[in-house]
């Protein structure tokens, strides 16, 4: 029969099997970021090449799709690397089906390229393509970062994956300013585009902030307040007052681009840092465990040669729940022994509680943005709002009634899942 002991050594091997998966995620999402950042990188080129700039931009734009395309295999292969067999937990669901889109996504971007190239596509819907994509890229980072079973590894996942989400507002922003401005002028809906954009980076980067480690702060402010910041903060300005009657030149196009492109390959040395910073931690929590199973496999082994001398049958643990550590009376094993037993399993208690608090303070987070995300989508859906139309009215409601804008959101969602609810007729069953 199975002792207690035995138990807490498989729920060890329990919890050092979640980290070694959480490890081949890891190294999945340190490939998406290279992945994500030559995507983004290759969008901004796609859009200057058809921008009336395809002389000048076709190399270039061949070999960023050559590095992208070498970025997309590696991304592949550690998606083979994931066992979709034996991994198909119920918290991997939604993690494997962003995963199918993002196959599928990729399936279809050789198409794409193709059209960019023959010029048989427009700046907008080459952007639409590639912005999707990205979208199912981070989508799987958010799925990775929610089922993180060590907190540190998810406070480092939350806060990368706002890093990521921002730079890639920071993209789209690039996007919609070159088009504005080799136009000459910005409409209304491009300016509000441009100050929506702005607003959801400075949400992403200040969730960042509350996850991030010090160091990644440091450098991130840092780069906040270099003089490239001031000068992209001045074309902004710019573009805000352009009009149809008030235009600018067409050049002003490729210097946004280039200020915008710096700043974004800045940011990528955050996201390099943050993704180092979660391969050393997956592999210390990974020799931690370890270290703690071979360490309770010894103390388990001295139990049972202790039985074998007193011919007495394994010890079977009925008071693990006390807050002493006394023995029972009745247990068979000498008291020092017995001690060390509860000890053991006293402290695996705790230390299991206090990683289940951290990972559900870090999780609150990205269960926030799920509820904000889908109240968007009732708005948009039930009024035909754009997404920035949606977000503008969540922050008002929140502002008016003084609460927190997932507040706001829950009942929305609150609401409109009791608008669909079945109202039952009297007398009818």
């Amino acid at each position: 029969m199975s002792t207690a002991l035995d138990f807490m050594l498989a729920a060890r091997r329990s919890e050092m099997q979640g980290l070694q998966a959480l490890a081949l995620t890891c190294h999945l999402v340190s490939e998406i970021s290279r992945l994500v950042h030559a995507l983004q990188r290759e969008r901004g080129f796609s859009n200057m090449y058809l921008g009336g700039q395809a002389e000048r931009y076709r190399q270039p734009l061949d070999e960023l799709s050559a590095t992208a395309s070498t970025c997309e295999e590696r991304v592949r292969t550690a998606f083979n690397r994931m066992d979709i067999e034996q991994g198909c937990a119920a918290d991997k669901a939604r993690l494997f089906t962003r995963i199918a889109f993002v196959l599928h996504g990729l399936d279809a971007l050789p198409a794409v390229r193709r059209r960019v190239r023959a010029q048989q596509i427009g700046a907008q819907d080459a952007t639409r393509s590639f912005t999707r994509l990205i979208a199912g890229l981070l989508a799987v980072v958010f799925e990775a970062a929610d089922t993180a079973v060590d907190p540190r590894i998810t406070r480092t996942l939350v806060a990368m994956f706002n890093f990521m989400q921002g730079k890639e507002l920071a993209g789209q922003e690039r996007a919609i300013g070159v088009s504005g401005f080799i136009e000459g002028y910005f409409d209304q809906a491009q300016r509000d585009k441009l100050v929506y954009l702005e607003d959801a980076q400075r949400r992403c980067f200040d969730t960042f902030l509350e996850f991030a480690d010090p160091d990644s702060k440091r450098c991130w402010l840092t780069l906040c307040s270099e003089e490239l910041v001031g000068e992209i903060a001045r074309l902004r300005q710019v573009a805000a007052r352009t009009s149809e009657q008030s235009q600018v030149q067409a050049a002003m196009g490729e210097l946004w681009f280039e200020l915008t492109s710096q700043r974004i390959d800045s940011m990528k040395q955050v996201e390099d840092d943050l993704a180092d910073k979660l391969q050393v931690m997956c592999e210390h929590s990974t020799s931690q465990a370890k270290a703690d199973l071979d360490s309770q496999r010894r103390l388990l082994q001295r139990l049972n040669s202790l039985d074998d001398e007193a011919n007495t049958p394994a010890a079977r643990l009925y008071n693990v729940q006390a807050t002493e550590l006394d023995p029972l009376p009745g247990e068979r094993l000498g008291n020092h022994v017995q001690r060390s037993v509860l000890e053991v399993l006293h402290e695996q208690t705790v230390r299991l509680q206090q990683l289940h608090d951290e990972l559900e303070s870090a999780r609150r987070s990205l269960s926030e943005r799920k509820i904000i995300e889908r109240a968007k989508g009732v708005l948009m859906t039930q009024h035909g709002l754009s997404e920035e139309e949606a977000f503008r009215a969540l922050q008002s409601a929140a502002m008016e009634r003084s609460q927190k804008l997932s507040d706001v959101a829950q009942t929305i969602l609150n609401y409109d899942a009791l608008l669909k609810t079945p109202v039952a007729r009297p007398g009818v069953r």
